[in-house]
């Protein structure tokens, strides 16, 4: 979900009314803090919200926990209202690509120098980490996460001749190349994918050790032009012209992957795990998963995780809501959310049999920058995609423009 935020300069003196009441706000929160999560924490794991509750009081004695539960379609705009007022939450559930602008805006308080004392801090999956890294300072704890697989029908697979699922994107081409042959036809596409699907695309660039954009000396350099992100770009324009009938312009919401194959035209589908609840009753027996497999034998592909994270607003009491968030990031509380079907944030307790876990073993997040918003926005990795499927630019043309076109947006 793209993160929604009230004008830069009443957030300014929002923050800035924010900052001078903290003391207040603390003094105010002696009694109690308030947290708020999504309703999935209501519904989903109540024991785990209330395990946390527990340890956290006793260790706070006298300390109330009032948790108020949020819908996702308007918690933003109830947090930027509560920052106007002066009564933010101690401590709030963001999505990860929630966090950045927030961050960037100075609403969350700098973390940093309580890192330690989360459990697992050290083996955070990366993808999840870094959503709430900003300047190198820590502003949000990874809470959980949801990974991208394949999806696939078992029945065309083992028509093709395909008896074991791909462990190398070699592998994977190859079963594309055997699905084509067995039951292509108008329209069919042994791997659907959206030509322009970033998320999906920029997999292969981390794959092959590439990245977006990186920093340098503070400014934002785009970084697509590399030679290993230009390997990876040149991978995913192989693989889709073997895999993929789909528009090469397309993006992934216009169809969606998943009305795709629920109409049988697709041997296979890539996007979130959750994509399986709505293949059709028709396919429902048929289907499975598996990890997306990397170039190199064996491993996963790097993939965007979806989740969320904790984050402490500004004028909340920092102490309070830092061991809050502790007691519920523990590795007993991660036990409890993997047991209801969500990643852990740590790859420490990743079950490997798992095959949503296994994918999140590698995974990526978008450059924490202030501006990417406007990246996605301009639609430039969506353009680049499109030259380079479509043979209007090379590989190394469309990504020198893409780097150049990342590298102006990140530093306005």
């Amino acid at each position: 979900m793209k993160a929604r935020i009230i004008g830069a300069a009443l957030l300014v003196a929002v923050l800035a009314i924010a900052a001078t009441s903290a003391t207040g706000a603390t003094k105010h929160h002696d009694a109690s803090i308030t947290v708020w999560l999504q309703v999935d924490a209501q519904s989903g794991w109540p024991n785990v919200v209330a395990a946390a509750n527990a340890a956290f009081k006793a260790k706070h004695p006298g300390v109330d926990v009032n948790v108020q539960y949020q819908n996702w379609g308007t918690h933003l705009g109830k947090f930027d209202a509560t920052l106007a007022g002066g009564n933010a939450p101690d401590v709030i559930e963001m999505g990860n690509t929630e966090m950045t602008k927030y961050m960037a805006a100075g609403a969350f308080q700098d973390i940093s120098a309580s890192k330690s004392t989360f459990d697992n801090s050290s083996t955070w999956l990366e993808g999840l980490a870094a959503s709430g890294r900003y300047n190198a300072k820590l502003y949000g704890v990874p809470y959980y996460a949801g990974s991208r697989v394949v999806t696939y029908r078992t029945d065309l697979f083992r028509g093709a001749g395909i008896r074991t699922t791909p462990k190398s994107l070699g592998q994977f081409t190859s079963a594309a190349r055997k699905l084509d042959a067995k039951y292509g036809k108008k329209g069919f596409s042994p791997v659907y994918i959206a030509g322009t699907d970033w998320y999906f695309a920029m997999s292969f660039v981390y794959d092959y050790g590439g990245k977006i954009a990186t920093q340098v000396s503070g400014k934002w350099k785009g970084t697509l032009d590399t030679p290993a992100a230009i390997a990876g770009l040149t991978a995913y324009k192989n693989f889709f012209s073997a895999a993929s009938r789909a528009s090469k312009t397309g993006d992934e919401a216009r169809p969606t992957p998943y009305s795709v194959y629920a109409e049988g035209l697709a041997g296979s589908m890539v996007g979130p795990g959750w994509f399986s609840c709505c293949v059709g009753d028709k396919y429902k027996a048929s289907t499975a998963q598996f990890v997306l497999p990397s170039h190199l034998a064996g491993k996963p592909m790097p993939g965007f995780l979806g989740g969320s994270d904790l984050a402490v607003p500004v004028g909340g009491n920092k102490s309070l809501a830092v061991d809050w968030i502790a007691a519920f990031t523990s590795t007993s509380a991660q036990r409890g959310l993997q047991a209801v079907g969500n990643i852990p944030n740590t790859t420490s307790l990743l079950n490997t049999a798992k095959v949503g876990e296994r994918a999140a073993l590698r995974s990526w997040f978008v450059p924490a920058a202030k501006n990417w918003v406007n990246v996605e926005n301009g639609n430039i990795l969506r353009t680049m995609l499109a030259q380079i499927l479509t043979g209007k630019l090379s590989v190394k043309q469309a990504a020198a423009t893409a780097s150049d076109n990342i590298t102006y947006t990140l530093n306005q």
